[in-house]
């Protein structure tokens, strides 16, 4: 036998249709925005899984932004230099209306939901790029509300046209959305930023325009087109559009300092600012920043929670596509009954995490305001939580293959923890549920009422939703106690509503399975501890997941 004959290896991950196999993802959407949309969404599931897209990712991954801050005379120019694979990548997902399409669709269309697999989808070729595509589409749920500013730049978000390069908004056919929200000094309490805005008539942009001064600590996407931007006005903490390039064709003052070195996301760009006299026209009402963006920051954060799905779902995709070709002490891994056990567990944790997310995808389509509220800071704080974990479960399933970069979960557990910190993390999330909750009851009832969905199908379920609603309407948010243990909150109510979302919508073995694992404790403390008495649930939910 040759010393280099190769067996018991497994073919590479390349393709799969990442929506048909995605049986509750695709369920999802059918039900949600309706056959045509899944039809919709069907080329781009195909396209994910194919040898071209998955060699893009590597090539985006790779290859990482550069900076140019002067040119070869010492002009400053301040441009990020991608490789042309990340321009491929915006490119599908632009096209495929992933940025802010559905803000310009009638309510109650399922654009939300579609949009929200199809960023499902692509985000599991690769994570970088997702954070601009995020971004544009957050920008549109702010611009929406102010007629001058969403006529100037809302075509364009939303245009399924990628158009790199900066140039006047007029000049483009289509752009993409950055932010500019947190300093060195403050991080998520944007209330302390110190950037300054005066008031200054007569600049080449539309509306009540002002002058920019200050520090940027964490700008991501820097070479977008136009990002919405906290400063401190004379009436206080306000929300400025500031574009990257005038009306006239000069270079709105925008001094790229540095690129952020990261633990993953590598392809995308994450930025230093410096603004100096820097053009903006303002958004909302001076000293109403936070309100401003509050929509804004919902839709992020409901990119936090399907990227993070997307996440999940890859990395069992990955582990079940090793465990069905490797064998291992005379079986294929898949047979044997402990990774059973495992495999399972971990198709459990992705695919209530599908539901939720595309769940909270409809509560936007069709106007729940309130159960989007409390859902998205629910399921941002459990989600993005249990990603880190469970990727790196999904990895050990491979072994030391998994460990190293060819087999793509090396990538995955680098981006892991992203959207965890992302938009607030996991403390911010959960105090913002202890202040839904407190001050605003009418979210913690329609939670209720989506909870009750399925009163009287699962006694532990049941008691489950009694005793976590009860310790939520208990909390007083003047007491330590409140901040102190918000956590185990969350936890309980996330649970719960994903609990009751799979008893809706998922088969028995896959419910049921959920709620004695989750619910009714029959676990330890790992993934692949389910109790001995699922391992008939366990086959099926293993058949489900692909």
């Amino acid at each position: 036998m040759s010393t280099h004959e190769v067996t018991n290896q497994v073919p590479p991950f390349v393709g799969g249709d990442f929506l048909a196999d995605d049986v509750a993802l695709r369920e999802s959407v059918e039900r949600w925005a309706g056959p045509a949309a899944a039809a919709e969404l069907a080329p781009l599931g195909a396209l994910a899984g194919t040898p071209e897209a998955q060699e893009h990712a590597r090539l985006a991954d790779t290859n990482v932004p550069v900076l140019r801050t002067h040119d070869s005379r010492g002009n400053r120019v301040d441009e990020v230099e991608f490789h042309p694979s990340w321009h491929w990548l915006m490119t599908q997902a632009v096209g495929a209306g992933l940025t802010a399409e559905p803000w310009t669709t009638p309510p109650g269309s399922g654009a939300h939901v579609r949009r929200a697999a199809g960023f499902v989808l692509w985000s599991r070729v690769e994570a970088g790029h997702g954070c601009p595509v995020s971004m544009t589409y957050a920008a549109g749920s702010a611009l929406r509300h102010e007629p001058t500013l969403g006529a100037r730049w809302l075509p364009a978000l939303a245009s399924r046209t990628y158009d790199p390069g900066i140039r006047p908004v007029s000049l483009k056919a289509g752009a993409i959305s950055g932010m500019g929200m947190t300093e060195k000094q403050g991080g998520s309490d944007v209330r302390t930023n110190t950037t300054r805005a005066v008031p200054t008539p007569g600049g080449l942009l539309p509306g009540d325009t002002y002058r920019l001064t200050g520090h940027k600590w964490f700008c991501s996407a820097p070479m977008s087109d136009v990002f919405l931007v906290l400063a401190q006005a004379p009436g206080g903490l306000t929300c400025f559009v500031v574009p990257r390039s005038l009306d006239d064709g000069a270079r709105n003052p925008f001094a790229l300092q540095r690129l952020k070195d990261k633990l993953g996301n590598h392809s995308n760009a994450s930025s230093e600012v410096e603004l100096d006299g820097t053009w903006g026209s303002r958004l909302g009402d001076e000293g109403r920043g936070v309100r401003t963006i509050i929509d804004m920051v919902g839709a992020t954060r409901l990119d936090c929670v399907l990227g993070s799905t997307a996440t999940m779902r890859d990395a069992v995709s990955r582990a079940l596509h090793h465990a069905r070709h490797r064998s291992a002490f005379g079986a294929r891994l898949v047979d044997q009954p402990l990774m059973r056990n495992v495999l399972a567990d971990l198709a459990l944790e992705a695919e209530a995490a599908t539901v939720l997310g595309l769940r909270l995808a409809h509560a936007v389509d069709s106007g729940e305001t309130e159960l989007a509220r409390l859902g998205v800071a629910l399921g941002k704080f459990w989600v993005c939580k249990r990603t880190a974990p469970m990727v790196a479960e999904a990895l050990e399933c491979l072994g030391g293959n998994g460990y190293v970069e060819e087999n793509g979960l090396a990538r995955l557990y680098r981006e892991a923890p992203l959207n965890s910190i992302w938009e607030g993390s996991g403390n911010v999330n959960a105090l913002d549920v202890v202040r839904a909750v407190t001050r605003e009851p009418s979210t913690l009832e329609a939670l209720t009422k989506e909870l009750h969905q399925v009163r009287g199908r699962s006694a532990d379920l049941d008691a489950h939703v009694d005793s976590a609603l009860a310790q939520a309407r208990s909390l007083d948010p003047m007491s330590t106690d409140a901040s102190f243990g918000a956590r185990a909150v969350v936890e309980r109510l996330a649970l719960a509503l994903q609990a009751s979302l799979l008893v809706q919508h998922s088969p028995g073995p896959v419910a049921d399975a959920f709620v004695a694992s989750r619910i009714a404790g029959r676990r330890g403390h790992t993934f692949g501890s389910l109790d001995v008495d699922l391992a008939g649930a366990a086959a099926a939910v293993i058949d489900r997941a692909g």
